[in-house]
């Protein structure tokens, strides 16, 4: 960071280029020990450029501050640098938002748009990661450089790529927080071009938020792994969510894919999220057969994932080891075994399922049964149907964790009726809808309350098992109208005072808890 080291800045500067009001540079030099001192007194102290980067680069602005383009995990050091080096914000996403949309359909060729999007994504991660080779390489002879990137794809010789490479080059990245926002734009416009293709139902962001903060709440995991990787959503977005709450980046980041495009997709944008020399290997849609492209280091300590839906489970021939909880005839009592075991003996894991593996008969719920009792069903949500491209199935979020031997409670969260309509036929789950599905969730693991009427309750193994081990949350969460006349008898209002106490107790406990991650998160941003 010694590009600045020449350059003086008053407090007012430093204001500005930080996209903070002048009163919250003071606070930070009141508050913070380790704050630059100023190196040139007088009317106007003036501090050194590169030291108040390399502050404020340690320095993640909150959610609620981020301007509009800024992605979680972004930096008052990122806003700072943008400034400094006279960049313009945004100036990479319009340019991405120029290639992938208004001139697409002129400069793809022959390409398929899958194709040519692919390409696009190579070149910006290409630019952003490894800008030296970049300068070399691609901008000087962008035609050889893509032909030893990618062999043997002749029809790329149709797509005009100087003309490509020339306008990102002229719109470089302000800071880490645009690279990452433009790739992600980029890896939006493939899951739209794809949403149609079998078994290529990416995961929502709101959905992926939802899972990765819920699993991240319980601290960084030091083994990370996706069994079924797709372009990498939940693992970036369970990086950005440890980022955002101040944890340490996990020390392995693993997956599988079940193609070389996914798997390269996969690996540039968990790298670009922040993970150290991530590492996806091929897989399959068959979890078992997953293991055959070879072994990746286990047991892990957080597993996320979103197996692909409606496959049919392994061969009746053939039983891997990990099912112990039964034979599964379906690909997802396949999966939901498969994760299980491999989590290490403090690892939990959040995996989306359709809903209908809630409540389907026969083996199915014999393998419900058994999961139950040995306590590795901690808490099923649910959401809203219409939140993915094109279907409107609704699903479920599992959250597991490894064995205990022993029944024990489960959390159900009913989210069904959460989030609006964000286009003519999809659902679209807000922020608050976010946060309200995070705390139920970690309220409970905090607490142990989980009961919030209309949305979550707890709920032991014989209610479960007099449901026929059905798993659906609106059946233990949503409350029954009262009959005629019950509210007064005494034991029924007894009853009702007792729940109500135990309610307010929660409550109080969960706001504790909110006080808490508040002043925590103030102390940490200064504010």
């Amino acid at each position: 960071m010694s590009d600045f080291g020449e350059v003086r800045v008053s407090r007012s500067d430093i204001a500005r280029l930080a996209g903070v009001k002048r009163p919250a540079v003071t606070n930070w030099e009141r508050r913070h020990a380790d704050f630059p001192a100023p190196v040139e007194g007088g009317d106007l102290d003036r501090f050194r450029a590169d030291q108040v980067l390399e502050w404020l680069s340690g320095r993640t602005i909150p959610s609620s501050a981020l301007e509009p383009g800024e992605l979680t995990g972004t930096t008052y050091g990122d806003r700072f640098r943008a400034g400094l080096s006279g960049r313009r914000s945004g100036s990479l996403l319009s340019a991405v938002e120029q290639l992938a949309a208004r001139d697409a359909e002129r400069l793809r060729g022959r390409l398929r748009m899958s194709e040519y999007l692919y390409v696009l994504l190579s070149l910006v991660f290409i630019q952003i990661r490894e800008p030296d080779r970049w300068s070399a390489h691609f901008v000087k002879d962008p035609e050889t450089a893509m032909r030893r990137l990618v062999p043997g794809e002749e029809s790329y010789g149709q797509v005009p790529l100087p003309e490509v490479v020339r306008i990102l080059d002229s719109n470089p990245p302000g800071s880490p927080g645009e690279s990452r926002q433009a790739f992600d734009r980029l890896l939006e416009f493939l899951r739209s071009t794809g949403a149609g293709a079998a078994e290529e139902f990416y995961t929502p962001r709101s959905v992926s938020r939802v899972m990765a903060r819920a699993l991240a709440a319980q601290g960084s995991a030091k083994r990370l792994h996706d069994p079924f990787v797709r372009t990498g959503e939940l693992l970036s977005a369970y990086l950005d969510a440890v980022a955002e709450q101040g944890g340490g980046v996990p020390e392995s980041v693993t997956g599988r894919a079940d193609s070389f495009e996914a798997m390269q997709l996969a690996e540039m944008n968990i790298d670009l999220h922040g993970a150290q020399r991530p590492r996806v290997l091929p897989g399959s849609k068959y979890p078992a057969r997953s293991d055959d492209f070879g072994d990746l280091p286990g047991p892990f300590d957080a597993v996320i994932t979103n197996p692909p839906f409606g496959s049919v489970g392994q061969s009746p021939y053939y039983k891997p080891r990990y099912w112990r909880y039964g034979e599964s005839r379906s690909g997802e009592f396949d999966w939901l075994q498969y994760v299980v075991s491999r989590l290490a003996p403090e690892g939990r894991a959040a995996v989306l399922m359709p809903a209908g593996a809630a409540s389907r008969g026969s083996a199915e719920r014999r393998t419900r049964a058994s999961m139950i009792e040995d306590g590795v069903v901690e808490c099923v949500m649910s959401l809203p149907a219409r939140l993915f491209e094109l279907t409107a199935v609704q699903t479920h979020i599992w959250f597991l964790r490894a064995p205990r031997g022993r029944p024990e409670q489960v959390l159900f969260v009913d989210g069904s009726d959460l989030g609006s309509m964000a286009t003519r036929t999809r659902r679209a789950l807000a922020d608050e809808d976010v946060d309200r599905l995070v705390l139920a969730y970690t309220s409970w693991r905090e607490s142990g309350h989980g009961v919030q009427p209309g949305l979550s309750r707890a709920v032991g193994f014989a209610e479960i098992a007099a449901q026929d081990h059905r798993l659906e949350p609106a059946l233990y969460v949503r409350e029954e109208l009262p009959s005629p006349g019950a509210v007064d008898a005494v034991a029924a209002a007894r009853n009702r005072l007792a729940e109500l106490s135990e309610e307010l107790e929660r409550l109080h406990e969960q706001a504790k808890t909110i006080d808490r991650l508040a002043d925590v998160r103030l102390r940490r941003y200064g504010l």
